[in-house]
């Protein structure tokens, strides 16, 4: 097959990987899942994808179609060719804003596609927790729907055309047809032809169209996907409905098991009304939140979503959802989100008052709260994160995806909840309640440990038993995210085995050959095989130097990742990560991928050594350290963090370049250098030397050298007037490279009145821990915390300058220090200079009086371990200080310099790739008069090689800025 394949790769019109560590990173998606595949193909047009399915036809192997892989059923996990159409079918192809439709390649992300129609005043409705990563291909395979879907439908409802590849190799369109045109179809001989055929034939019974609408889930329940949605075709005029007949609607939640798409027509929305608030209710009991969404849904509401305490308690442990509570009031057992619009405020305030009375009469909410504006936006991510907060449970019991996806009619929801809350009790289970309350559909999730025997006998019993009672309530089993390999083996007990036999004819007349994604809704796999872990096969724990007690090891940490995808969005969406994915748009360079690819090798490691994988090595070669997935991941996957532990594991038995020791321990060359800082500076700007020099260390012959900045000790100054004193840490960065700015900081805090003392003596090891160097790191941890032993605290805190070194004394600090304790009590009082400042101003120690009142607009850039450890808006407030200064912050991920990452010659061409996702562009478009902020000494080069201009920390801004500068 390996022969044949590579033979394929040849005149295929895409990519062709089938190399391990492709096949290991797509072996998963956001199930409980791993199959590993034949190949990973990625078709650029839609020739590619014919001759896929020729080859898997001709080679007796399968297709498994695959856009953002968030699915939670297993529908993207199979043993043959992966079809990834996330990389090159990604194009809008036409856009008809009269009839209010838009034609897409599958590809193309949701949220990327409404901000395109959003100058035309329409958007795609269907709206998933996923949106800004998943794609309308996705969305089509799942027949997604999310929380708008109450008002605007799911994607069914939408889809009005597709084209697709079918099992024979022809490109078909399906749209809306005449009776006429239905029965010419029925006569062709070819796949297209049979598949009419046969579904007339089948339907044509009136008998077999009352038995489907007897037994499939009960029409009111808008959001199902049980099996083939045959019984939607019955309301075509061909059978004696009032519609013309659409395929569409049999191919949308089909899991790309009866054929692949290569284009997409939907119908669009009008933009929804702009005066929006949001009413968030509390509740001390799940059943009377849930018997309160009957009350809320008589109004017209645009989201009625709920969330439980399991899922609250869980945002209390993430730094970056924490912040998002802030309307919770008290500790309720439920809550539900409802959103209302309107076309002005009085008529929204009119609504609002309406929806109050109503809850209130029911009198079962003890506290109602309404958000608007920013607060919604932040409201509704907390509900979207609760997928992927789920994952971040230590330990190997997980809150698991089998039954989260069950929908009963409205009127069935409070007692179907009291039957399943049962069923729940008699397992000694305490699931997870959160999701659309308002469409009858909540993800309720058990808590299993997956790796033991006992929980995948839970796994099938617990799925069973809920199955009979989705059945009981004439519910769907699988609402909105699919049936996959989890829920297709109930399908003939939920629909009866006639109504199966009928979906099997279906699936036999567009896929003779079984090649499109097999095992899903038809003849499905076992839903207790092909699990990520081997049953009762002990987790293997390896000693590491880096502590990682808080996810219960290495290989945990690499579990926590539950693959729903956030690290996949792209430059548009908000947030940093993950950077070199933005740039390259390979599954391989996400998070994701680093962390299948670091579980797998260490479960199941391929030499006596796990760590000596060159896979690994792969893989986390364009991984830039920036800590955004350490935050903005759900889960805290912390990548650069395991990525510091597998350079050292891999170095300490494959050595190191000389590259990889220079930029690691750059601060001894940087220290020879400083000792003759004119020699030095000389050679690095002489071209011929400069050019040595970077062929030596293995830096790009494109870059420029930073120059040599050598801080330069004076003697501090006593303010007594304020008495109060800090430290300042003057790290290795700001010591060789930003003496100036390490002087303007002391100018600064000393022109503030305070008094400092200067610590230049000091290494905060960055370099050598992005480099792998951890016993070294260790080392000069230690030797730092020691010497600030019995010196630093609340009254004599700690402040740094460069962000990438001051904060590892809270973070690597406290996972390599010898003394931990002493390291977590340090770390509570350390601080960037911007936050010490700013919050010295809002105790009113430091007044606008200090600064001139010239005006000054500033665009800042934010250091990417400021946003994961600290946060962006502090150095906005520290800019903010001076009376007519005008910043604002640069929406920009990652600069791409990443500290020696973008030198390197390896590594140039993605390093400014990043860079021109978001940041070149912004700093290239800033009035010459507009000063460009960056505290990161690696941003500022990067700005510097990628637009030409300087950019200045924020603390010489603020320095200038003080009236007796």
């Amino acid at each position: 097959m390996e022969k044949l394949l590579k033979h394929f790769a040849e005149e295929f019109q895409g990519e062709l990987q089938y190399d391990r560590l492709h096949k290991t990173i797509y072996a998963t998606d956001a199930s409980v899942y791993r199959k590993m595949p034949l190949a990973v193909a990625y078709p650029r047009t839609t020739k590619g994808i014919q001759q896929l399915v020729k080859f898997a036809s001709s080679n007796k192997t399968s297709l498994i179609p695959r856009a953002a892989g968030t699915s939670l059923a297993g529908q993207c996990v199979g043993d043959g060719i992966v079809v990834d159409v996330s990389k090159h079918l990604t194009q809008i192809l036409d856009l008809d804003v009269k009839n209010k439709t838009v034609t897409v390649q599958p590809g193309v992300i949701r949220d990327e596609l409404n901000e395109f129609l959003k100058p035309h005043g329409l958007f795609f409705g269907p709206n998933t927790s996923t949106s800004n990563r998943c794609m309308i291909g996705g969305m089509v395979g799942n027949n997604s729907s999310g929380t708008t879907s109450i008002q605007y439908g799911v994607t069914r409802d939408k889809v009005q055309a597709l084209d697709v590849v079918l099992s024979d190799g022809a490109l078909v369109t399906f749209s809306a047809i005449s009776s006429e045109i239905f029965y010419q179809k029925r006569t062709l001989r070819s796949v297209e032809g049979k598949v009419y055929s046969n579904i007339f034939k089948t339907l044509k019974n009136k008998e077999v169209r009352e038995n489907i609408t007897l037994k499939f889930p009960k029409k009111s329940i808008h959001r199902r996907n049980t099996g083939y949605a045959i019984d939607s075709l019955l309301d075509a005029e061909i059978f004696g409905g009032n519609e013309p007949f659409n395929m569409c609607k049999l191919l949308t939640g089909s899991e790309g098991t009866l054929g692949i798409t290569t284009s997409i027509k939907v119908s669009l929305d009008t933009l929804p009304p702009s005066h929006t608030a949001m009413m968030v209710t509390h509740y001390k009991t799940l059943q009377d939140c849930l018997k309160d969404v009957v009350h809320a849904m008589k109004h017209e509401l645009y989201t009625c979503e709920m969330m439980d305490k399991v899922i609250l308690d869980r945002t209390k442990e993430n730094s970056l959802y924490n912040q998002y509570r802030f309307f919770v009031k008290g500790d309720p057992e439920g809550l539900l989100l409802l959103e209302l619009k309107a076309s002005s405020e009085p008529e929204l305030d009119l609504k609002l008052k309406q929806l109050e009375n109503t809850l209130e009469k029911a009198a079962l909410s003890y506290h109602n709260v309404v958000l608007r504006d920013e607060d919604i936006t932040n409201a509704l991510e907390l509900r979207k994160a609760g997928l992927g907060l789920l994952g971040n449970m230590i330990g190997d019991t997980k809150a698991v995806a089998c039954i989260e996806d069950t929908a009963v009619a409205l009127e069935d929801l409070p007692n179907y909840i009291e039957e399943f809350t049962a069923i729940m009790d008699n397992y000694s289970q305490k699931a997870v309640y959160y999701a659309h309350a308002g469409a009858g559909e909540l993800h309720l999730r058990p808590i299993l440990n997956l790796k033991t025997g006992e929980g995948v006998d839970l796994f099938k019993k617990i799925t069973a038993d809920v199955a009979s009672l989705v059945k009981k309530y004439q519910g769907s089993f699988s609402g909105e995210h699919g049936d996959g390999i989890v829920r297709s083996s109930f399908i003939p007990m939920l629909i009866g085995e006639d109504n199966y036999t009928i979906l099997k004819e279906v699936k036999k007349s567009f896929d003779p050959q079984n090649i499109f994604n097999p095992g899903k809704i038809i003849d499905a796999y076992a839903m207790d095989e092909s699990l990520r872990n081997e049953i009762n096969i002990q987790t293997p724990t390896y000693d590491t130097i880096l502590n990682f007690d808080d996810s219960q090891g290495l290989v945990r940490l690499a579990e926590k990742c539950n693959g729903s995808g956030d690290c996949r969005k792209s430059a548009e969406a908000s947030g940093a990560m993950c950077p070199s994915y933005q740039a390259t748009k390979n599954e391989k360079d996400t998070t994701r991928a680093r962390a299948n690819m670091l579980r797998e090798a260490l479960n199941n490691p391929i030499s006596t050594n796990a760590f000596n994988n060159k896979d690994l090595k792969k893989v986390f070669d364009l991984c830039i350290s920036c800590k955004a997935c350490a935050k903005e991941c759900p889960s805290n996957v912390d990548m650069a963090t395991a990525k510091a532990e597998f350079l050292y594991q891999y170095q300490k038995i494959n050595g190191v370049s000389r590259a990889t020791k220079m930029f690691g321990k750059s601060t001894e060359y940087n220290k020879l250098a400083a000792k003759f800082p004119s020699i030095a500076n000389g050679l690095f700007k002489n071209t011929f030397t400069s050019n040595l020099i970077k062929k030596a260390a293995g830096v790009a012959p494109q870059r420029t050298l930073p120059s040599l900045q050598v801080y330069k000790k004076t003697t501090a100054k006593t303010n007594n007037a304020v008495g109060k004193s800090v430290f300042l840490f003057v790290d290795e960065f700001s010591k060789y490279l930003d003496g100036i700015i390490a002087q303007d900081a002391v100018s600064l805090i000393e022109g503030l009145g305070y008094n400092v003392t200067v610590i230049d003596h000091l290494d905060s090891a960055r370099a050598l821990i992005s480099k792998g160097f951890l016993e070294e790191a260790k080392k000069k941890i230690d030797d730092c915390l020691t010497f600030f032993d019995h010196k630093i605290s609340a009254k004599t805190p700690l402040l740094g300058i460069e962000p990438s070194a001051i904060l590892g004394f809270r973070d690597e600090f406290k996972r390599l220090a010898t003394n931990k304790d002493l390291a977590v009590r340090i770390s509570k009082h350390v601080f960037l200079l911007e936050e010490f400042i700013v919050s010295e101003f809002e105790n009113k120690q430091i007044l606008k009086e200090q600064f001139k009142d010239e005006k000054q607009a500033v665009k800042i850039h934010v250091h990417c371990h400021q946003k994961s450890l600290s946060n962006q808006k502090v150095t906005f407030d520290f800019l903010n200080i001076p009376s007519n200064y005008s910043p604002s912050l640069i929406t920009s991920g990652c600069c791409g310099m990443a500290g020696s990452f973008g030198y390197e010659k390896d590594h140039y061409e993605t390093s400014m790739a990043i860079g021109e996702l978001r940041l070149f562009p912004s700093v290239r478009k800033a009035p010459e008069e507009t000063i460009i902020a960056a505290n990161g000494t690696s941003c500022r080069h990067q700005i510097k090689d990628g637009t030409k201009k300087e950019a200045l920390h924020p603390i010489t801004i603020l320095r200038r800025a003080l009236v007796n500068y």
